[in-house]
């Protein structure tokens, strides 16, 4: 038995070599850890550790054909419903484009990205707050119970296969729709927000960035790290009590006066006071910033954001102030 992971690399504000956490569990298990640079040339030991089988789990790399031909089967564990959201951000993918339900596949490797015959498959709800680093650490360890499953059937010799396309046949999955779903590693201009695009797009790009690498934007020329946000209805955002218009693009929002956007410049952040809070509106309603990270600070609450951006533009008391003006 051996486990392969990642070389040590340079981490923390230091840049020391820091071990992967799976070499640190394996390392306390006792268990034989090898970290290749290449897999290529790691061939040979694999084949003189006389493993039967292999499980790959969100390893980071293609693994060449002539590493699979070293045992006879070879087992990936993949959170989605393959065929669907194959590659390499499943999760990030289906929660951003608002599913309501993934799940955990144990595939047999073969030289495809994701493509293998299943040999076990459990789906689950995504639920309506859920970001990708709970639903990340939730199917993690599902899917380790279900490797553990597929590994005894596996010995048992009572394991089945069912190639992809037989699965997308019964669900009713097009080739369109699994192209559509195939991801890539995000790219910089994937966690930026666009906030022309309906509020739910928005909470849901938030959720799925959550809690690393965060969604982006920008306040007053600071760029923003958003941690949560929630979508609400306008007449939640506003109110009944209508005292004043503003016009927001082409269209003319009501708005009570103590509920009055300062600085308020669409598409882009607005804040709000009474209570305070940040918040975009949108298509479908307004989206709240709930938390967020500025530059050089640690996560903090929208109203303490509001706080110390008021007190930097405007002095001390700044928002007290505005508040009385917009209240008379």
């Amino acid at each position: 038995m051996g486990v392969v992971t990642q070389p040590d690399r340079p981490a923390g504000r230091g840049h020391k070599l820091a071990p992967t956490p799976v070499k640190r569990a394996a390392e306390s298990l006792g268990l034989p850890v090898f970290t290749p640079e290449k897999l290529k040339p790691f061939v040979d030991e694999a084949r003189a550790l006389g493993a039967a089988a292999f499980v790959v789990a969100s390893y980071g790399r293609i693994v060449p054909q002539a590493l699979l031909d070293v045992v006879p089967t070879a087992f990936n564990v993949h959170p989605s419903l393959l065929p669907l959201y194959r590659g390499a951000t499943p999760l990030q993918s289906a929660i951003r484009d608002g599913r309501t339900q993934t799940g955990v596949t144990i595939i047999a490797m073969d030289a495809g990205m994701d493509t293998g015959d299943v040999l076990l498959q459990e789906p689950t709800p995504i639920g309506a707050t859920e970001t990708y680093g709970e639903l990340h650490d939730r199917l993690a360890r599902r899917g380790a119970e279900l490797v553990v499953t597929a590994l005894q059937q596996h010995a048992d010799r009572t394991l089945t296969r069912t190639p992809q396309s037989e699965i997308a046949r019964k669900l009713g999955v097009t080739d369109e729709e699994i192209a559509r779903t195939l991801t890539r590693p995000l790219r910089k201009d994937d966690l930026v927000i666009d906030w022309s695009q309906p509020g739910r797009c928005i909470v849901d790009l938030v959720r799925s960035l959550a809690p690393q690498p965060l969604a982006r934007t920008e306040y007053l020329d600071e760029k923003l790290k958003i941690l949560e946000a929630h979508l609400i209805t306008m007449d939640e955002l506003f109110g009944p009590d209508i005292r004043r218009s503003i016009t927001v693009g082409s269209q003319t929002v009501s708005i009570k006066t103590s509920r009055v956007a300062v600085g308020f410049e669409p598409p882009g952040l607005a804040v709000g006071m009474d209570p305070p809070y940040v918040y975009v509106i949108t298509s479908d309603g307004a989206v709240i910033i709930d938390r967020l990270i500025a530059p050089n600070r640690g996560p903090m609450s929208a109203e303490a954001f509001m706080r110390r951006t008021f007190a930097r533009e405007f002095g001390d008391g700044s928002m007290r102030d505005i508040a009385r003006e917009f209240g008379r």
